[in-house]
């Protein structure tokens, strides 16, 4: 082998294993409560085992959003909160069928930890029949957390919001919110405030297409 194909060779080496190390470093739950893992310890459906692409990760970001902002792909099935220095951390997703998905720019108008959830005349009749209210706990659709997003001072009636589904995360489903998992959610929630920016981005457009060199570890 010459010598630019060994040093070719040996810098290839170095990079995936570098890329391997970082990508085993380990998810923190740290913005769990202890009321969190009481309720999630009997949660009443399984764990489901979320692909490695769909975990929680720090990667490089390139986009012109400013830290604290949300940005939903969901083509790619991520949201990413973008921090300073050019990175964000990037969460795997569930969003919603393109028919039934929001898409624009929105802002955080109410946070809530395990909410009820009050399905609306559109979901009852699409989905239901549901109780006109079912109380907050693992059982509950939204899950652990949930953020609403508003336009100007109107519910948008669409939230980033927990799951008792965790297999969904990475697919597009009938619901046309964005679910993350329990531990994903509080972790985010525990980041974003009041007022923030959330872009939710169309079917078509990509932070993939206008991100380079994204180089993942997970957080």
């Amino acid at each position: 082998m010459s010598r630019l194909g060994l040093a070719v060779s040996l810098a290839g080496t170095l990079l995936v294993a570098g890329c391997m190390e970082a990508t085993l470093s380990p998810t923190s739950d740290a913005a769990l409560t202890p009321r969190d893992r009481q309720l999630l310890a009997r949660a009443p459906y399984a764990e489901a085992q979320i692909p490695q692409q769909f975990q929680r990760h720090i990667v490089e970001y390139t986009r012109q959003e400013q830290p604290g902002t949300i940005v939903v792909d969901t083509d790619a099935r991520f949201l990413y909160y973008v921090l300073p220095e050019r990175k964000a951390i990037r969460y795997g997703v569930a969003v919603g069928e393109e028919a039934q998905a929001f898409h624009g720019v929105a802002t955080v108008g109410k946070l809530a930890e395990w909410p009820d959830w009050v399905p609306t005349a559109e979901i009852q009749a699409r989905l239901g029949p549901y109780p006109k209210r079912v109380a907050g706990g693992p059982a509950n659709p939204l899950g652990a957390r949930a953020i609403y997003l508003y336009e100007g001072n109107k519910d948008s009636l669409y939230r980033i919001h927990g799951t008792n589904q965790p297999e969904y995360i990475g697919q597009a489903i009938s619901s046309g919110c964005i679910r993350m998992t329990n531990t994903d959610v509080a972790d985010l929630y525990s980041r974003v405030q009041l007022g923030s920016t959330v872009v939710v981005l169309p079917p078509g457009q990509s932070v993939a297409s206008t991100n380079t060199n994204i180089f993942a570890r997970r957080s």
